[in-house]
């Protein structure tokens, strides 16, 4: 099979893998049950990934990625300013419009990589929370660790948001209105007025 070919049939096993894990949880699925169900013999699939925790690192990375891949290209575009915020929490809730079953597996699944794979996680979600705060600006009175608390609890914030109205009858317009209203007030107290408009921060992005 020529390269590109097979490539693009692996990467559509990754899809077909990522929406099993997503829908029926990552420790109720065998690797014999995944290779099954991407049409593998379970020895080929050994040949991408020595084990399924490193295929869901994979997976968890490649959500990390894409959220600092974000990030940047608001900063690229955005100058910044009071609208900084709202530009974020948009393309945050785009990005769980677009990758629904990354943000699960995140969620519900990072607790099943091991003690290495979690603190390759760790590195990854402490940089974007890093990025978050240097983009938004913070109260000036905070201590480091209270950078990096503030910084968790917005990313937080950020990604469980879109699921606060899942059961409620609204269309998507008003949906999405008023997840972007209540976020921006709840950001805003904790970095303080005017943050996003902060010049600086003094907290270093890896």
């Amino acid at each position: 099979m020529p390269m590109p070919e097979r490539c693009s049939r692996f990467a559509q096993s990754r899809d077909k893998a990522l929406e099993l894990f997503a829908n029926k949880g990552f420790g109720q699925v065998g690797m014999r049950e995944l290779a099954t169900y991407l049409g593998l013999a379970p020895g080929s699939l050994y040949h991408h990934y020595p084990s399924k925790q490193h295929l869901l690192l994979d997976l968890i990375e490649e959500f990390y990625e894409e959220l600092l891949a974000t990030l940047r290209r608001i900063e690229k575009k955005t100058r910044r300013g009071p609208s900084t915020l709202q530009v974020i929490i948009r393309a945050h809730l785009k990005l769980h419009r677009e990758l629904p079953r990354h943000f699960r597996l995140v969620e519900r699944d990072s607790c099943c990589l091991n003690e290495d794979q979690q603190q390759r996680v760790k590195d990854l979600r402490e940089q974007y929370e890093r990025q978050l705060l240097a983009m938004l600006g913070h109260h000036p009175q905070l201590t480091e660790q209270g950078l990096l608390a503030t910084g968790h609890a917005i990313a937080n914030l950020l990604n469980s948001a879109p699921s606060w109205l899942a059961q409620h009858s609204l269309n998507d317009r008003e949906r999405e209105g008023l997840i972007e209203n209540l976020v921006t007030g709840a950001i805003e107290r904790l970095l303080g007025p005017g943050s996003a408009q902060a010049p600086c921060l003094q907290v270093a992005v890896a």
